[in-house]
């Protein structure tokens, strides 16, 4: 309660008159006239009056004391341990502090948003976030609950504006272990067919069990080592790129009874291999107008080396030249379908037949390239049909179609079969999606029987036209026609004959994203993309395992004729499986090295020196037994926190308030001022009549 003035008059008119009626009430005392000292007092009520004190009294509420309480719900929390334990905690402090009126609890509840592509416990950024709207006054306090592995823990110094306790309620049991396995140096790129070295490492967090641990290591699904390595140290790998594209390398430690969690048990890296120099074997058989076609696309391709051999003059085409004038290379028939036949990528038949210029074994030795991993297309003509025709040699038990002995002659347009629209060779080809097809005619195929793999092309009256297939490790296509120049040469119009022969080709040297039958994930920041090609039915539902091991059903709809996908916004981190049918793929979702999984067991060590420093505690909920601990009450104190309470969460009440209104009264206002004005000039005549 407070008095303060508001006058009536300026404050030097109000001093004039309380100086003039000083100076007649010290004459009137000088000179001793009767009613001297109350002529006096009512001068001087006149100027109190004048000047009109009020007397103000303030209605102020006391402010409510803000404590965050941050509760931690990262990925290292995401067990069903952990998570009873958080929730048990919460719902007893929220029991606490309804007891306390003034005590305002702000619940945040900290994880990973699904943003950040490198995943951190960033607590202390939420704790900002909950107060930064209170004057640090007002905050009592602040509590986490946390398994300790907090990623934004400031330095001591750094954090003195914070005038009041920092608790911390520990979830896990203080002997936790977990064991898991990291990538330390890998290439991202690699040569095919050349040997690459990696380094691997087991890592045991908290007191782990010892002793070795059993690593197997899988590239692109199939299993290449099994390594027996001491956890804590590196641990090389040598391995062979297989093919071009990702290559997959997965590690799997395996899971130790007891250890937290076993998302951490696996990793992935990706390799890009890169062919170093295609080497491919190109034989015509004699010349003709294709020929051309074909050493054009292949020479104009820098990564391609070339070897073209084209047959001149067969054995038995005798005009008597003499040799000497001839300017004819022999054919290194031994040199290359011997001794280096396993360097090239792919051997390609143009137009090619039996006349005694290969010996017959040479055709077995084909077939065995094949067999074990080798490329071969056939680019057939009416040569095929013939008595001298290639399917007539050991050559036939890897050739996907066999001759008639016939050729189809007349003009067609070729057009992509039900397989074709769906195969990645031939899916999408320009000018396959109108009818007829919007590329020139061709005029004459090999009339095949019944052929073996995927006719993806067809001629007329649905005739096969191009077949691709398998055959043990390798690959196989036959091109049953000689007139793919006529694209070439844009006759009507031409077509895509460079797209349609770099395809075929890259599928016969087993491009990963050629494959008739995949399964494929990448991801695009948060979100996860999967991709099943297929050339038979809908694939169905896949089935995604994600980090923390929760399963989900994803529906994948078809985005193109043979191409089914499905798109997934992702909030975990970390290594997830996809399967569909027989199929796998794994893809990592955020950087491998995300802080959240290098350490996941809880500890207390890491908010010790911050709650020291500001007088909180740090205690774990459950003790070494596995047993609860009862909650610690709450002790609000008045003012500063002077001492650590190790039995009770001490918080820092505050004196804020808060102004709601201001109720004022003027002391001479109304008839009480008037009166006593009046009684006292009314004093001042009755004592001059006496």
């Amino acid at each position: 309660m407070t008095i303060q003035f508001s006058p009536f008059l300026p404050w030097i008119a109000i001093a004039l008159i309380g100086l003039f009626g000083l100076v007649l009430a010290a004459l009137g005392l000088w000179r001793g006239l009767r009613g001297a000292l109350v002529r006096a007092f009512a001068l001087a009520l006149l100027v109190l009056a004048l000047a009109n004190p009020v007397l103000m009294q303030e209605d102020r509420e006391a402010l409510s004391t803000v404590v965050p309480v941050i509760v931690d719900r990262s990925q290292s929390q995401d067990s069903a341990e952990r998570t009873a334990e958080t929730d048990a905690a919460l719902a007893g402090l929220k029991e606490r502090f309804s007891r306390y009126p003034r005590i305002e609890p702000r619940i945040v509840e900290a994880g990973d948003d699904g943003t950040s592509d490198t995943p951190s416990t960033r607590l202390f950024d939420a704790l900002n976030s909950a107060i930064a709207d209170v004057p640090r006054s007002r905050v009592g306090g602040a509590i986490f609950i946390t398994d300790g592995q907090v990623h934004d823990i400031p330095e001591v110094g750094a954090f003195s504006g914070f005038d009041a306790p920092i608790h911390a309620l520990v979830t896990g049991r203080p002997d936790e272990f977990d064991r898991r396995i990291e990538v330390v140096s890998a290439p991202r790129f690699g040569i095919v067919g050349e040997a690459q070295e990696l380094k691997f490492r087991v890592v045991d967090d908290g007191a782990g069990p010892g002793g070795t641990a059993r690593v197997t290591v899988r590239l692109n699904g199939n299993e290449i080592a099994s390594e027996i390595t001491e956890p804590g140290t590196e641990q090389p790998l040598g391995f062979t790129v297989p093919r071009g594209g990702n290559n997959i390398l997965e590690f799997e430690v395996e899971p130790v009874q007891g250890e937290i969690t076993t998302a951490n048990n696996r990793a992935v890296h990706v390799i890009e291999g890169i062919r170093e120099n295609l080497r491919v074997l190109l034989v015509s058989g004699e010349p003709h107008a294709g020929e051309r076609a074909w050493r054009n696309l292949l020479k104009s391709d820098t990564a391609i080396d070339l070897v073209h051999f084209t047959i001149l003059r067969p054995p038995e085409k005798q005009d008597g030249t003499p040799i000497n004038e001839l300017s004819l290379i022999a054919f290194p028939t031994r040199e290359l379908f011997v001794d280096k036949i396993n360097e090239f990528d792919l051997i390609i038949f143009d137009r090619y037949q039996h006349r005694g210029v290969l010996p017959i074994l040479y055709y077995d030795n084909i077939a065995q390239y094949v067999e074990n991993g080798g490329a071969l297309l056939i680019a057939a003509g009416p040569e095929h049909a013939g008595n001298d025709s290639i399917a007539g040699t050991p050559l036939s038990v890897v050739l996907p179609a066999n001759p008639t002995g016939e050729m189809n002659v007349a003009p067609f347009y070729p057009r992509l079969s039900d397989q074709g629209k769906k195969h990645p060779v031939t899916r999408g080809l320009e000018g396959a999606d109108s009818e007829p097809p919007h590329w020139g005619r061709w005029f004459r195929t090999v009339d095949v029987q019944r052929p073996q793999g995927n006719v993806v092309m067809e001629a007329n009256d649905g005739k096969p036209l191009l077949v691709l297939n398998r055959a043990g490790k390798g690959r196989v296509a036959m091109l049953l026609s000689d007139q793919g120049w006529l694209w070439a040469r844009g006759f009507e119009g031409g077509g895509p004959h460079v797209s349609l022969y770099r395809r075929t080709a890259h599928w016969l040297m087993q491009e990963p994203a050629l494959e008739e039958e995949a399964l494929t994930a990448r991801t695009f920041g948060r979100t996860l993309q999967i991709n099943r090609q297929t050339i038979g039915d809908a694939p169905g539902e896949a089935t995604l395992k994600l980090p923390s091991g929760k399963t989900e059903q994803v529906k994948l709809t078809e985005a193109e004729p043979g191409l089914y996908r499905a798109e997934i916004p992702t909030t975990e981190t970390g290594l997830y499986e996809i399967t569909n049918d027989n199929l796998s793929a794994l893809v990592h979702v955020g950087a491998v090295d995300a802080p959240e999984f290098k350490a996941t067991i809880s500890t207390t060590e890491t908010l010790k020196p911050l709650a020291g420093a500001t007088r909180g505690t740090v205690r774990r909920l459950v003790d070494e037994s596995g047993n609860a601990v009862s909650l610690p009450p709450l002790l609000p104190v008045s003012g500063q926190v002077r001492t650590v309470d190790e039995n009770r969460l001490s918080l820092r009440m505050t004196d804020e308030t808060v102004l709601k209104g201001i109720n004022s009264l003027p002391l001479f206002a109304g008839f009480a001022g008037v009166g006593l004005l009046l009684l006292a000039f009314s004093a001042t005549w009755y004592r001059e009549g006496r």
